[in-house]
């Protein structure tokens, strides 16, 4: 049965308790300019807050979520984060701010920004970082916005991008947002970028080469200086989508060998929240040469305190309003200082054991198409059951009976009937074989009995969907012709 939505179960009840304002109402809305003042109710529903915790908690039971259990979601991945964080920046000291203060009242907040942007150069390598990307795919933009900018200063015009087929799915879209066009070049025998493929396109129109580390495959480019040596030959840059930083951290500095321009997904590598519509965060990092083109305004240290700098003149301009998603910077910032050096090394080391021991527990029914050690993720093969009539979506649905969320389906392309399957470093042995059993007991049903995975799912409150259909032609449910109408009065005098 489908749950109401609030428009639905709305009566006109209300759960707010606030304060009574200093001012009467009607004085309040006398000085707001009549051009600008409702003339009716909001069109939200009220309910009382029985009825509202009622109603969350039927969402909850109906959904796979972080808390529940892993979220095996190759490459987007989102792993734990920690409460003491969440209380962190939920604290109304800090979440109250308004981003128009005077410099002089928000210096702690302006300080947090200097020392995250600090602690992040300070990581990768670079020379710099912007905060205000509010995701990994708006970071790629912000990232190409910069490249473009930095040869259009050269007086250069280069017209083309390379985005190999291991990279992520939104490298291409943001390249070509930008406006530059989106060479593909595939991959090789070893599931890396083939060199050979790179010599062939990499000339001087060339802006860069926009490189997945560790790949979307979970291997890590053995040919990294031979890459470097080619892009840097035709003069172009080289763009790390760090989105799989959690794999790097202490490892390597992708500033010091050889990347020019870099984003961090913080919701992976650094534990802030992701998905279900931000916000989130994805800080763009670059080498000196760049410097001058990123985002303005920036926080600053001065004698004494904080600012904000000036912008350069060569500044992309601003592409975020205010201070960036604050609230989630504050919590990739509150992880950094909670795990301090020696702690982000033990969580680049838990990623890679966690996967490595998944891959090994299931590479017998799901094979692993590169006889190569995993990085913090890895790419199995459900081809094998095809003979079954069975997919790997068909798996992916079958999990959810175990209390498991899907891993990512057919992606990436180059492996038929992919499983994406990253545990992260938050998860324990006794969860990580939980999952692998899952696994291993959906082989086993395929074998004896297809058709309940075939037919899957099936415990949970809705079965199987047309899900092409529903991301193309979304549908607004109502059970009347409109929205009730609720007998709160407008604030209008």
């Amino acid at each position: 049965m489908p749950i109401p939505l609030l428009f639905e179960i709305a009566r006109g009840r209300s759960a707010d308790h606030l304060p009574a304002t200093e001012r009467p109402e009607e004085e309040i809305a006398r000085s707001i300019p009549g051009k600008f003042r409702r003339e009716g109710p909001l069109p939200i529903p009220e309910v009382a807050e029985l009825d509202l915790a009622r109603h969350v908690e039927r969402l909850a039971k109906r959904n796979h979520y972080i808390e529940k259990d892993i979220y095996p979601l190759g490459s987007c991945t989102m792993k734990y984060n920690p409460k003491v964080h969440e209380k962190v920046a939920a604290d109304g000291r800090i979440a109250a701010l308004h981003p128009l203060l005077p410099e002089k009242h928000v210096q702690g907040a302006l300080g947090l920004l200097v020392e995250l942007e600090e602690s992040l150069t300070a990581i990768t390598g670079m020379d710099g970082f912007t905060l205000q990307p509010a995701a990994g795919a708006h970071g790629e933009f912000t990232a190409m916005k910069m490249i473009d900018a930095f040869y259009r200063k050269k007086g250069e015009r280069r017209i083309k991008v390379i985005t190999p087929d291991s990279a992520h799915g939104t490298n291409p879209a943001s390249v070509r947002r930008v406006g530059f066009e989106a060479v593909e070049v595939k991959s090789n025998e070893r599931g890396e970028l083939s060199i050979r493929r790179l010599e062939e396109v990499a000339d001087e129109s060339t802006a860069a080469l926009m490189l997945t580390l560790p790949n979307t495959l979970g291997l890590f480019e053995t040919q990294l200086s031979r890459i470097m040596e080619i892009m840097h030959g035709v003069g172009a840059q080289v763009y790390l989508d760090g989105a799989n930083m959690n794999a790097l951290l202490g490892l390597i500095r992708p500033g010091d060998v050889g990347f020019d321009v870099m984003h961090c997904n913080v919701h992976k590598t650094f534990a802030t929240p992701h998905g279900g519509g931000g916000p989130g965060a994805g800080p763009v990092g670059v080498k000196e040469h760049l410097l001058p083109f990123l985002p303005s305004p920036r926080p600053e240290r001065r004698e004494g305190g904080f600012r904000w700098g000036g912008a350069s003149l060569d500044s992309i301009g601003p592409v975020h309003s205010f201070w960036g998603n604050f609230g989630v910077l504050l919590k990739a910032y509150a992880y950094i200082r909670h795990l301090g050096a020696a702690g982000l090394v033990e969580v680049q080391r838990h990623a890679v054991l966690n996967a490595n021991y998944l891959r090994k527990r299931i590479e017998k029914e799901y094979p692993v198409p590169y006889e190569r050690r995993a990085m913090h993720e890895f790419v199995s093969s459900a081809l094998r059951f095809r003979s079954a009539g069975v997919h790997g979506a068909d798996i992916g649905k079958r999990l959810l009976d175990f209390g498991f969320y899907a891993p990512t389906i057919a992606f990436p392309l180059i492996v038929k009937e992919a499983l994406m399957i990253e545990p992260t470093e938050t998860e324990s042995l006794e969860t990580i074989d939980r999952f692998a059993d899952a696994l291993l007991e959906i082989a086993r049903e395929i074998a004896e009995e297809p058709e309940t995975v075939r037919s899957a799912p099936h415990t949970t409150a809705i079965r199987r969907v047309n899900e092409s259909l529903a991301s193309r032609k979304p549908v607004l449910r109502w059970t009347g012709a409109a929205p009730p109408r609720w007998t709160s009065p407008p604030l209008v005098v």
